[in-house]
């Protein structure tokens, strides 16, 4: 009976405070938004992808590829051999590569990060798949024919019976006419697929004697039957799998990248659940105040302290499942944005519609109901043990206790957490420092947040004074400002989080491109470089084409090699020319001789490989070729090269043809060259290669430099949105205070003080506690971002760049932020009627 009496009180209570009400479902639905959005984008995702490699392998009953993924691929001599295995009904080579589509205009199509890829046109006699349906034209049957994938068409502006060319950058400039125009079943974004007629598309992707893969269909025996005759078959260095395994993969490789994702934008929202607990905490913590009274007159006829507690329970437990509910559905929301902003800015993804999984309603009901209640708790305790006749003499609801014991234990804490720190800035290993910082920033920033209440008196005192010119305005909106100063605390700390988080990655930041701009100047001394902005790499014959114009004292080109050393994946450089002559590489020991059957290698590889001047090494392609190389020197760990480097003439004996690429070229102007002449001679001979750009010193860091402001741009958007979340706290808590104030507001009123003046004192109290915020959350990015830095400085972030102007407009940008914030909850108090107020109970 009382339990009913007590649920009747609650459910009336949130229906009578209507304001107060949607704010606390404000506060909610912030936390859980995030979450729940992250999950809805990862899922689309991940379902998206799942769709688009369904249909990959269909048709294939088992497939034949390097066993090491490496290597010149399978032998076209085998062909036969699998064909005439038991079960084999036909057998489809694969081979593809990078091209540029040119578009109408003569310019290069762009697919924004999706692959950009020619490969073979196999018809219904020849394919193990229903090859697309046309939307347009034909199939290819001439030598310069092509068919391209509808999306291609669109961006290209190019249709059925149209010319232009295909950049094929281990060939050359493809004069082509497209034949038709097909349609896939899934729209992927940017992805640009051109497809050849089979002889053609072997000449221009295989090296004439291997293709990259097989695919067998069966007929009359299953898969794993028909792998185990095909593997028989096989010569080493080659492996057979299911048409089913390689579905399995292939969906497997997909997931494992996308984890990244899900569990970058987890992070992310769990940084704004944690700020949201702050705001839904200070929220009920405010609310449970104001109503004092109201549960001490129901303690005073006859509510005991439990069912107080159950009654702020209850109101907690019903806003916490109806603001998780508009969090699911805020996080479609921002999902929906998400995908929409990254589909504007060209980021070839797949296009699909939004998956909203039942885990994903689950969690986020789940997580905004429990993150709720408990942060009900501490403030229904408070009111359950407040005696009834004490509570009904308070005056405010403003609460006074002791900071005393959490003073100390965020002392104790913040000393770990420095300790920890210190451990981690002095060690000498990269990976077990910045663990050891990692922890130390994870208790410095919860001491920092137990601390912060006594903080914010000081540092809030201090920051008061500025307000002087507006006289008794702004005393009292410093005195607000600490008044309750767990509850200041807690909102600051929300913003505090958000500019950690910046701040410290603007360190990291700038460093990373100080860092970059160092190795340039100082160790590159070529005066210009053929790059790409693009997933092609440099053309050969662009790089031929820029080495004979007049004036190219040095010519070096720079490829990747990718072979096997001592029956191990190993990656490293290949050069053409005098690398010498264009970068500052320094030798500790031995010579820099490429010549022949020769290699030099870093001096960390050195150390962990235990190689030596003198010692030999084999590289092999499984299958493939192999070279026995001397090692002729170690050189400095220098970013701009890999851990060994060998000539040209290997790389090209160990790479298939089809597979020649350069990086990048690097080109040193002869003894008094006109560089401005040499640069128009580049830039005219590589004009035809459509994707090659000339650059010089500064343009290179500048590119490079564009890549780490990409990555902060996308950092910073996410971490913007928590600081929204913080933002919206405190118009929240402003508003909650006005309403909790509201007599002393009406008092303000009736003894003269003008409604510019109170406004003038919300702005002011809010930028108190805003710019608090930012202080604290400066002051602990920039100290661990530059200690990150530190200790990461022999793995490339060399350079300590502190961005203080973009320190000091974060928080002047913080400062406006708090003004802005204020704006409604200071019309509101302004409104207030003096009379009225005095007279409320």
């Amino acid at each position: 009976m009382a339990g009913g009496v007590m649920r009747r009180v609650s459910l009336r209570n949130l229906a009578a405070h209507k304001v107060r009400l949607a704010l606390t479902l404000i506060s909610v639905m912030l936390g859980t938004a995030f979450v729940s959005g992250s999950f809805v984008f990862t899922d689309t995702l991940k379902g998206t992808f799942n769709k688009l490699f369904a249909n990959s392998f269909t048709g294939v009953d088992v497939g034949v590829s390097p066993s090491s993924g490496r290597g010149a691929g399978v032998p076209t001599e085998l062909l036969p051999v699998l064909q005439g295995v038991p079960g084999v009904r036909a057998v489809q080579v694969s081979a593809s590569g990078p091209v540029v589509l040119i578009d109408r205009d003569g310019k290069a199509v762009k697919g924004g990060g999706a692959p950009s890829v020619g490969g073979i046109w196999s018809p219904a006699g020849e394919s193990l798949d229903t090859p697309p349906l046309f939307e347009s034209g034909r199939a290819p049957s001439a030598r310069d024919e092509v068919v391209i994938n509808s999306g291609a068409a669109e961006k290209a502006h190019l249709g059925a019976g149209s010319r232009t060319k295909v950049l094929v950058p281990t060939v050359g400039m493809l004069d082509v006419t497209v034949s038709g125009v097909y349609r896939t079943d899934t729209q992927t974004g940017g992805y640009v697929g051109v497809l050849f007629p089979r002889a053609e598309a072997l000449r221009l992707f295989s090296d004439g004697s291997h293709v990259a893969s097989v695919g067998i269909g069966g007929s009359g025996v299953d898969q794993k039957t028909l792998r185990d005759r095909v593997a028989r078959v096989l010569p080493a260095g080659l492996q057979a799998k299911t048409g089913d395994q390689l579905r399995a993969e292939t969906k497997n490789s997909v997931e494992t990248a996308l984890s990244f994702v899900n569990y970058f934008l987890l992070a992310f929202g769990m940084i704004a659940l944690v700020v949201g607990t702050f705001i839904i905490y200070n929220t009920f913590s405010m609310i449970v105040a104001q109503r004092v009274r109201e549960l001490a007159l129901l303690r005073a006829v006859g509510a005991d302290r439990r069912q107080v507690r159950r009654s702020v329970l209850l109101e907690a437990g019903v806003i916490g499942l109806i603001g998780s509910a508009l969090g699911i559905a805020a996080g479609v929301g921002l999902a929906y944005g998400l995908r929409a902003f990254l589909d504007a800015i060209g980021s070839g993804l797949p296009e699909g519609g939004l998956t909203l999984a039942p885990r994903t309603i689950i969690v986020g009901i789940v997580v905004g109901l429990v993150v709720t209640l408990l942060s009900a708790n501490a403030p229904s305790r408070r009111a359950a043990k407040t005696p009834p006749v004490a509570a009904m003499r308070a005056e405010f609801a403003s609460t006074g206790t002791s900071l005393r014991r959490r003073t100390l234990i965020g002392a104790a804490v913040a000393a770990v957490g420095a300790a920890l720190t210190t451990f981690g800035a002095v060690s000498s290993d990269a990976g077990s420092g910045a663990s050891l910082i990692g922890l130390g920033l994870l208790g410095v920033g919860g001491g920092t947040m137990l601390l912060s209440p006594a903080l914010s008196r000081v540092v809030i005192g201090i920051l008061g004074r500025v307000l002087h010119p507006f006289g008794s305005v702004g005393r009292l909106a410093r005195t607000n400002a600490v008044r309750n100063p767990r509850r200041t605390a807690a909102t600051a700390f929300a913003l505090t989080l958000g500019l950690l988080l910046v701040s410290g990655i603007a360190v990291i930041g700038a460093s990373a491109k100080k860092s970059i701009n160092a190795i340039v100047d100082n160790d590159v001394t070529a005066d210009f470089m053929l790059t790409t902005q693009s997933e092609v790499p440099v053309p050969p014959a662009a790089a031929q084409a820029a080495s004979a114009v007049p004036g190219v004292g040095s010519f070096v080109q720079v490829h990747a090699l990718q072979t096997r050393i001592d029956r191990t994946n190993a990656e490293g450089d290949a050069v053409d020319g005098n690398l010498t002559d264009v970068v500052a590489l320094k030798m500790l020991s031995g010579t820099f001789t490429l010549a022949g059957e020769q290699m030099v290698i870093s001096q960390k590889t050195a150390e962990s490989k235990k190689w030596t001047i003198g010692q030999r090494l084999t590289l092999s392609q499984p299958g493939g070729v192999s070279r026995t190389l001397t090692i002729t020197g170690i050189y400095a760990d220098t970013q701009l090269l890999r851990s060994w480097i060998v000539s040209g003439d290997v790389y090209r004996a160990l790479t298939p043809k089809d597979r020649w690429f350069d990086e990048v070229a690097l080109i040193r102007a002869a003894p008094d060259t006109d560089q401005a002449a040499l640069r128009r001679g580049l830039e005219q001979a590589t004009d035809p290669f459509y994707i090659v750009q000339v650059q010089d010193r500064e343009q290179f860091k500048g590119q490079l430099g564009s890549q780490i402001n990409g990555l902060l741009g996308v950092l910073y958007g996410l971490l913007g949105l928590a600081i929204v979340i913080a933002i919206l706290g405190i118009i929240n808590t402003l508003a909650l205070s006005v309403i909790e104030r509201r007599r002393e507001i009406g008092m303000l009123r009736a003894v003269g003080a003008q409604r510019a003046q109170v406004r003038r004192t919300i702005y002011l109290e809010s930028m108190l506690i805003a710019v608090f915020g930012a202080l604290l959350g400066l002051a602990l990015g920039l100290t661990f971002g530059a200690l990150f830095t530190r200790t990461l400085r022999n793995e490339g972030l060399g350079s300590l760049q502190i961005p203080w102007g973009q320190a000091l407009s974060f928080l002047v940008v913080a400062a406006a932020v708090g003004v802005l914030a204020a704006l409604w909850p200071a019309i509101r108090a302004a409104r207030t009627k003096p009379l009225e107020a005095i007279a409320e109970p």
